[in-house]
């Protein structure tokens, strides 16, 4: 259940100006029953000014009288009347005005020293687009010749955390080259090697024979 702002301050003023019982302020206000008692009996929030929760739009006279009425009834919380601001759930992250312009140097050093990442990645990471990812790819970019290749992390972009997350995540998804099982390929055994040394001993003997037959 919603809570008011302020609630202890609520409190007092259902106290002062109400006839509800403490367990009906304590469930409204999220306190407990005892600690509104206290509040009653002036050992808790002492000198402390009450807030309206009616005039803050929080509760409405009607349900203070109603839940007067029935001591077993609980106050409910008013619905906001004022529009809510919609929670951004999509598009690219928000970037403070003075660092916007150290996008493409970011972009330029994912470029270079992560080209495993995809753009989709690079955008979620710094908040970019892929617009702007391709223009710096191509040295299209209206600013490319002052881009210098600079760490996100370091520009305050991302934190290393997710860039390492993002890194992590592409080699999880990425199933292993040829190349990478050439390299992790068992190394071969000394007995596949003793065959080509006994060659080259025996080579080296039969040299031996013939230089002592042509000398004798």
């Amino acid at each position: 259940m919603a809570q008011p702002l302020m609630p202890k301050a609520t409190a007092v003023w259902l106290i002062e100006n109400t006839s509800l019982g403490f367990d009906q302020i304590a469930d409204f206000c999220g306190l407990h029953e005892l600690e509104v008692q206290a509040i009653a009996d002036g050992e808790v929030a002492v000198g402390m000014v009450g807030v309206d929760p009616v005039a803050a739009g929080q509760l409405t006279q009607q349900e203070i009288d109603r839940c007067a009425a029935d001591p077993s009834a609980r106050l409910r919380m008013a619905a906001p009347d004022f529009p809510m601001p919609a929670a951004r759930t999509k598009g690219p992250r928000y970037t403070p005005v003075t660092k916007r312009g150290d996008k493409p140097d970011a972009i330029a050093w994912l470029l270079k020293n992560h080209p495993e990442l995809s753009d989709a990645a690079i955008s979620r990471l710094i908040g970019t687009t892929k617009p702007t990812i391709n223009a710096v790819r191509d040295k299209t970019h209206w600013n490319a010749p002052n881009i210098k290749p600079r760490s996100p992390v370091l520009l305050g972009l991302c934190r290393q955390a997710d860039l390492d997350e993002a890194l992590s995540k592409v080699r999880r998804e990425t199933p292993p080259s040829e190349e990478g099982l050439l390299e992790h390929a068992a190394p071969p055994t000394e007995g596949a090697e003793e065959p080509e040394a006994a060659d080259a001993f025996g080579e080296d003997e039969d040299e031996a024979d013939t230089r002592a037959r042509v000398e004798g």
